[in-house]
């Protein structure tokens, strides 16, 4: 599959967008910082009334700041399990995808793989985040730690060993329990904000994203943009974007919006 510029993308397409699915970590941000054009681009998709959210392998515990001081609807953390938005007094509202007692078995399964990686890959270190992870692990490969792509493929091989999902991002190796991954976590998240069924309206929402762990949604959505660094991934992508933008991380996904908003202008003013 060859790399079509977003202005391929066709305005009349672009103007049935009603909805944004976006990755975080060098989609939205950059250098692990949001950047002002990002920012603005949020704000200016909320001011033309189109739903934002997040889906993201970062935990619960990183997200909770993001979900009260961006302006997005909600972010859904650590692939798909756990949903973090703004009530209408303006405190956080954390939401889970499994019961209680699920995820307390599920975490003691989870930290033993993880320790069991450590012991046999020395070194592997666990991402600085994993305090703030409720229901998954994360190896760090490229936010503080490099580890190359053969120590990634042995990390994914021994957390599917132990019963793991597994996923590699830009920067981490997440695995977790259960049937959920970013798709799963997207489709709960509509339904529970919108009362919509996201799979009924497939044509009329867009995924922005940059590495391994987005392929599930690049392949499932017609309107799917890669950020131009999701080049770094391109060769191991399972399913690849139809889109990839000119700039990288956060400007990219400024470019997306602005696509967007200059499709929705041409519908209004043909």
């Amino acid at each position: 599959m060859t790399r079509s510029p977003l202005s391929a993308w066709p305005l009349a397409a672009r103007a049935r967008i009603h909805g944004v699915l976006t990755d975080i970590d060098d989609t939205l941000t950059t250098e692990g910082a949001i950047t002002p054009d990002a920012l603005a681009a949020l704000h200016a998709l909320r001011a033309a009334g189109l739903p934002v959210f997040a889906i993201t392998g970062r935990p619960a515990g990183w997200s909770e700041a993001f979900a009260l001081a961006w302006p997005v609807n909600a972010i859904v953390a650590e692939n798909g399990a756990v949903a973090l938005s703004r009530a209408p007094d303006g405190t956080l509202r954390k939401t889970y995808l499994q019961d209680t007692a699920t995820r307390q078995t599920n975490f003691e399964r989870l930290q033993a793989v993880a320790q069991h990686i450590l012991s046999e890959l020395p070194q592997t270190r666990l991402s600085q985040d994993s305090p703030g992870r409720e229901t998954d692990i994360a190896i760090d490969h490229n936010e503080f730690t490099q580890l190359d792509e053969t120590l990634i493929v042995q990390v994914v091989r021994l957390m599917q060993a132990g019963g793991l999902n597994a996923t590699v991002s830009s920067i981490h190796v997440n695995g977790w329990l259960g049937e959920h991954d970013k798709l799963a976590g997207a489709r709960w998240i509509v339904r529970e904000h919108l009362g919509r069924d996201l799979d009924a309206e497939l044509d009329h929402w867009v995924y922005v994203g940059d590495s391994g762990n987005d392929a599930v949604m690049f392949g499932h959505f017609p309107h799917s943009v890669g950020v131009a660094n999701v080049a770094r991934f391109w060769h191991r992508l399972a399913h690849r974007p139809r889109y990839v933008t000119r700039n990288e991380r956060g400007a990219g996904f400024a470019e997306v919006v602005q696509a967007l908003l200059d499709g929705r202008e041409a519908k209004l003013h043909p």
